[in-house]
């Protein structure tokens, strides 16, 4: 088994299929997009494959250490994970393929109108984990 992470981004990523902005959806359609990633969860639940999924919110900070003291914090000039990273699924599959499947599922939840969004996900391997070339 491999872990990987299925990374959603607010921005920065390709133009879904259906691009209408999420601040344009209606409650019933946000209601159905989140039931449809709350199903496919339970399903790989019973596969054995689900590890965690959360949404972020869009409020963040970078920290580092600086030595003794309180910890610098910044908000920019540059991309933040904050404007870019939506949520995450994280799952542990025997194979690439199989991760490559689920990552086309997850993008497949309902946007508007309840068509599937068609998201683009990052899919990126755990340290240690095989990656498509078996390295």
């Amino acid at each position: 088994m491999a872990k990987y992470l299925l990374l959603k981004h607010y921005r920065g990523a390709p133009a879904p299929s259906v691009d209408i902005s999420a601040e344009n959806w209606t409650e019933d359609e946000w209601s159905a997009h989140l039931q449809y990633m709350d199903d496919l969860a339970a399903k790989l639940t019973e596969s054995g494959e689900y590890v965690d999924s959360q949404a972020l919110r869009p409020e963040g900070e970078w920290v580092r250490f600086d030595g003794e003291g309180r910890p610098p914090l910044t908000d920019g000039p540059f991309a933040e994970t904050k404007d870019l990273a939506a949520g995450w699924m994280i799952i542990d599959v025997d194979s690439y393929e199989r991760a490559l499947e689920v990552a086309s599922e997850l993008s497949a939840a309902p946007g508007p109108g309840s068509e599937p969004i068609g998201e683009w996900l990052e899919l990126r391997p755990f340290m240690g984990s095989p990656t498509a070339t078996g390295e």
